[in-house]
Order: C-alpha cells, then structure tokens, then sequence
C-alpha cells in the first residue's frame, strides 16, 4: 500500500508540473533481497567470479584483494551463494532490501515551508522543483531559477542560482552538481542544504554573507533527473540516464563517464552497454554531459569558476583530480591535499564522521570521462572535488531519512572550511 500511495502521488505531482516520464514498466521489486558486505581478502578473483557465475549485481563495483564487494542477492540465488561463498566473511548491509526502501520512500508531504523540515524526509522530484522555487521566491532580491540544459526525456536540468551585494554576474562561480547518479538520493538534499543555509543565514551570519559576497552559487540538486524519476517509480537502484543504446536492449549511459575528458583512455569505464559504468558510444553523447559542460564553459567565460563540486555517494570520500590516471597528479596537488586534509578535519568535527581523501584514482578507482577531470582540465576550474556522502556500508545507498539533516550539516562544515582557505 505504500508503494501504491508514493506512486499515485508521483504521477500527480508529475502532472501538475509537466515532469516528463517514459512509459514505466512494472516496478522492480526488492522484497526478501539481501545486501550483503563480503569481505575479499586474498581472493577477489575468487569472489568476482562467484558475483559473475551468479549474475550478482554489486553496488561499488568488483572487489579488490583487501577489499570488499557489497552484493545484492536475490532470495531465487541465496543459497547458491552461501555455498559458493562458503569461507568469506560477510556482513548483512540489508536483511530485507525491499523493507529498507519502502521505510526510506515514506516520504513527508511538501507543505511549501522553506525550512529545516525539509531535511526530515526524502522526496518526490516534482516536490524537488517546488522547493527550489520556494527558496528562490523567500529571497528574490538575490536568487533566482536557472537551468543548465535538458533530459533525454526533455526534463529540465534545474538549479537555483544567488549571489551577494555586487549582484549577479560579478564574482567568480561556484557550481555544484547533485544526483550525477540517480539512486544517490542523499546528494540531491545534501546540495539543497548548502543553498538553502546560505541563503537562509545570509543576513544572519557574517562568515556567511562574506562567502556569498564573494561568489556567486549554481546548484542542482538533480542533474540527472531522467534516473532520478525512475528511481522513484520504477527502480530504486538506477544509476544511468535514461538514454536508449543502438544495437541493445540496455538503456542508459553513466553521464560521469561521458565527459569529453580522457574519455578514450582504457580501463576507468566500461564500453558495455549493459554495464552501469557505460561510457557511451562516443565522448558527450549523453545530452545530460553535453549541456552540463556546455554550461560550465559559459561560466568560467563570463565570470570564472572558482569551484566545482560533483556530490555522490557512498563511502565517505573527498577526492580531487586525477580520476583518468593513477600514475600522475595535477601540479596543484599538494595544496589540493592540504584543503582536503583541513575539509575532512572540519567534517569530523561536526558528529565524528571519517572521510578519507586523496585524487580519485589512487583513493577509490580509476574513471575516465568524469566531471571533475573536465571542470578542472577544460573547464579550467580553479579547484574541483568529488565527494562521497554517508555512509561507508550500513546502508549503502539506502541511507535513514534520519541521516539527511546530519549529512547535509557536516558536509556544510566541509564546504565552510573550502571557502574560507581556498587561494
């Protein structure tokens, strides 16, 4: 009954705000699934092999040796894996998965209250849009909607955009993207809270309002709002865009390994339409990546870009560029490393939560044509980062409701500890 009356309130809101969707099939279902954590040790070839022979989907990818592979496992393969995987230590992440989501998908009813309530609960794209406009209209003097180009399916990639006392258009930009992947529900509210307590502490706090008099914000909370419709209608686990393959049956492309960005280099994304880390037939073929990029040129040309900030998750990670390349490191890397180190510090502080930081190649794998290679190699950002939100395994990317307001505060603190030390 529960999925009925999110649904039905979906294709509502869905309505009423022109939100363009495919035709959707039936609802992918999760019940009696397990998520479990397997620890590799010194056989990852071993334990990959199990994940294939069983047609296994994974939620970060092969395991490493000394690593771990977080396996979802459906109730038709559970004893098969058990006895193949008979010797490794494994954790339960989810004991029912269905159960995990629809505790998650309860969401809380909008009532047009710009506030901190906000942060209680997830919520429905379309609801999504109305906040964004909410905010913009409880400070009109200084913010406004901007969009950064459209869906596969028409939607709109929308953001919000302020600024400080010399007006629009002055001072360098800051841009930050949410929801790159689309079952990465926590980026879209952990970017809403950056705007939302900039603005809402603007003529409260003067470390605040000296940051925005300093730059001016672009954030999307969804840029991918295809994957992020189709998680909340038909699966909740969707990484990709929506975009059809020619020649498959698969669909989608992973829109941060299609940046024109050291997309060709081999081994950091998977030329297999089928794979979740599809990096498209050609470099920004994704329209999602062509506008996105095309968006961050126009900025750095009229006023510069100060920082870009490409929010994901899980695994609590705060990483900077190479993702193409472990064998290099940009020649800013050293004070790329200070911030991160002082970032982390500053994150750990709030409620004791660990980041670990370093470039993305050495820190957690190689990735080729991704956003922060391109905002900082083309785009010509001054800084770019990645980040890895809540948590590192628990709930994967199923996090509580209750984590929201925690993960957007701390992550504050990271942001807060960026602007005040970056040259």
């Amino acid at each position: 009954m529960k999925y009925l009356f999110i649904l039905t309130t979906l294709l509502g809101l869905a309505s009423a705000t022109a939100i363009r969707s495919e035709a959707r099939p039936k609802r992918t279902a999760y019940e009696g699934y397990k998520v479990l954590r397997v620890a590799a040790g010194d056989d990852a070839d071993k334990l990959n092999k199990i994940i294939a022979d069983l047609e296994l989907e994974t939620w970060k990818g092969a395991a490493k040796v000394g690593g771990h592979a977080d396996v979802v496992v459906p109730p038709s393969k559970l004893a098969a894996f058990n006895a193949q995987a008979e010797g490794f230590e494994t954790l339960t992440m989810h004991e029912d998965l269905g159960v995990s989501i629809a505790n998650e998908s309860g969401f809380q009813a909008y009532a047009g209250t710009v506030d901190q309530t906000w942060f209680n609960s997830y919520h429905a794209y379309a609801d999504h849009l109305t906040f964004l406009r909410d905010l913009m209209a409880a400070h009109p003097n200084q913010s406004e909607i901007v969009t950064s180009g459209t869906s596969v399916n028409g939607n709109t990639i929308t953001g919000i955009r302020f600024w400080g006392s010399a007006g629009k258009g002055v001072k360098p930009a800051i841009v930050f993207h949410g929801t790159v992947h689309a079952r990465e529900w926590i980026t879209t509210m952990v970017a809403e809270y950056q705007a939302w307590y900039l603005l809402n502490n603007y003529g409260s706090d003067a470390t605040v309002k000296s940051f925005v008099d300093k730059y001016e914000f672009y954030i999307f909370p969804v840029v991918n709002p295809d994957g992020f419709i189709y998680t909340q209608t038909s699966n909740r686990l969707w990484r990709k865009n929506r975009q059809t393959n020619s020649g498959s049956s698969c669909v989608g492309r992973d829109i941060n390994r299609n940046w024109p960005a050291h997309w060709s280099t081999s081994g950091g994304a998977s030329t297999n339409p089928c794979e979740e880390d599809y990096k498209g037939a050609k470099e920004s073929d994704a329209p999602e990546t062509t506008a996105l990029a095309a968006f961050l040129n126009k900025v750095k040309a009229a006023q510069g870009l100060k920082l870009f900030i490409d929010w994901h998750s899980y695994s609590q990670l705060f990483m900077s560029p190479w993702g193409y390349t472990c064998s290099s490191v940009p020649a800013k890397n050293s004070e790329y490393q200070s911030l991160a180190r002082g970032a982390v510090a500053a994150i750990k502080s709030v409620y004791g939560t660990t980041f670990n930081y370093g470039p993305i190649c050495t820190t957690v794998y190689k990735a080729t044509g991704n956003s922060v290679d391109y905002a900082f190699d083309v785009s010509g950002a001054e800084y770019a980062f990645t980040l890895e939100l809540r948590d590192t395994g628990a709930n994967g990317f199923i996090l509580p409701a209750s984590q929201i307001l925690p993960s957007g505060v701390e992550a504050w603190a990271g942001v807060k500890y960026l602007l005040a030390n970056m040259k």
